[in-house]
């Protein structure tokens, strides 16, 4: 049987307990990996009679068996946490209980326990304190592979990485240099191959509107497409500079399974648009696989039993490849 997975609450004021629930309602139709959440199993359970969701929960020790995972209840790694309300304003309060829920998922990983972890949405700005430009950042310094990871934004239709993440604008062009290009396509032609049992085809955007500067030394010739001559000696497919205007056109999708950015808005705009919440978040370069639904903590509906679970289920079934 093959390891199971993790699901890290993430933020407890959020929508992650709802989607969870939900997902849980429907798992048995496309999951098929034992799961377990990590979480508070006080607040769980709260959030769960709140809802009114017919399911129950179980508290499992941390050096669970796969048997303590079978069956229909959600298993729970209980991490210690107090909250008087069944919901709070989001506040650095929870930031010692996620972090301590990262760290039991980060331990599983080491022990061998589980194939990979799946967090629900936090609030970056209010957990990582600007120590981090965010969970993939922060993820990858707690396993030593800060420099080499990267964030794909993955769907079966199309899927997206930025070179850069969330970094200002006016850094973007400091931040670029072949390397760091080379190594994350390196990164996503490893993940198809390995996992997907797929020869990816990667689009490549420039940094400049309709890939030209004026400038003598344009990051497009100084950067992007020596970065490109080395990973085509590599036999790597790939296609660029593209402006990145018309490479979310339709009958340009059909062509390209990533497209690579050069910053963040650049590619996650137009394939949330595309995909809405079929898309998930994969960190690659970890010894692991991490996801996380494609969303935020969603303050606006916290509590009102609409939260929309797909991205966390798309997380779920990205495993069901992954032995």
């Amino acid at each position: 049987m093959s390891k199971p997975i993790a699901i890290i609450l993430g933020e407890p004021n959020s929508i992650s307990s709802e989607i969870i629930f939900k997902s849980w309602i429907k798992k048995k139709k496309f999951n098929h990996h034992l799961c377990l959440v990590i979480g508070n199993y006080n607040l769980l359970y709260r959030h769960l009679k709140y809802f009114k969701f017919n399911l129950k929960l179980k508290l499992i020790e941390k050096n669970f068996k796969l048997e303590d995972l079978k069956g229909t209840a959600i298993p729970v790694i209980n991490i210690k946490y107090n909250q008087k309300k069944i919901f709070e304003k989001i506040s650095k309060k929870s930031n010692k209980f996620i972090l301590n829920c990262f760290s039991e998922g980060l331990k599983l990983i080491k022990q061998n326990k589980i194939l990979g972890f799946i967090n629900g949405p936090v609030s970056k700005e209010t957990l990582l304190n600007k120590k981090f430009n965010g969970i993939t950042e922060f993820i990858a310094y707690k396993m030593g592979c800060y420099n080499k990871v990267a964030m794909l934004i993955y769907s079966k239709k199309l899927a997206v990485t930025p070179i850069t993440t969330h970094i200002p604008v006016k850094k973007i062009s400091l931040k670029l240099n072949i390397e760091k290009i080379v190594s994350q396509i390196k990164e996503i032609v490893f993940f198809y191959n390995k996992y997907l049992k797929k020869k990816v085809k990667i689009a490549i955007t420039g940094l400049n509107p309709h890939c030209f500067s004026n400038e003598k030394f344009s990051e497009e010739e100084r950067i992007i497409k020596p970065a490109i001559k080395k990973l085509k000696k590599q036999k790597i497919n790939i296609s660029g500079p593209l402006s990145a205007d018309t490479l979310f056109l339709s009958k340009s999708q059909k062509k390209f399974d990533v497209v690579v950015g050069m910053y963040h808005d650049q590619v996650l705009t137009p394939i949330k648009t595309i995909m809405g919440l079929k898309a998930i978040n994969i960190t690659l370069g970890l010894p692991f696989i991490r996801v996380s639904p494609d969303h935020g903590v969603a303050v606006d509906i916290v509590g009102k039993k609409i939260a929309d679970p797909s991205s966390l289920i798309e997380s779920i079934k990205l495993f069901n490849n992954i032995k």
